[in-house]
């Protein structure tokens, strides 16, 4: 069974977009969690991202994931 995979995103920011695509491109199954829509899942995001406030965050299985080519403050 693939690892389960959590996508911290919102909407209208271009980094997400294209990181989304990629998780779509190669299959990937995964749950998007917009942070503007759903601001409980805050705490959870920066303790992952050591208190930044940025997306896109990808975590699957163990691995969490700072989108390397941009990331979008909120």
């Amino acid at each position: 069974m693939a690892p389960h995979v959590t996508f911290y995103a919102k909407g209208g920011c271009p980094h997400c977009e294209r990181e989304r695509a990629v998780l779509v491109a190669r299959g990937a199954r995964f749950i998007e969690v917009d942070v503007v829509r759903h601001p409980e899942a805050i705490p959870e995001l920066l303790k992952l991202t050591k208190g930044r406030r940025v997306v896109p965050v990808i975590v699957e299985g163990a691995q969490v994931t700072i989108a390397g080519d941009g990331v979008s403050e909120f």
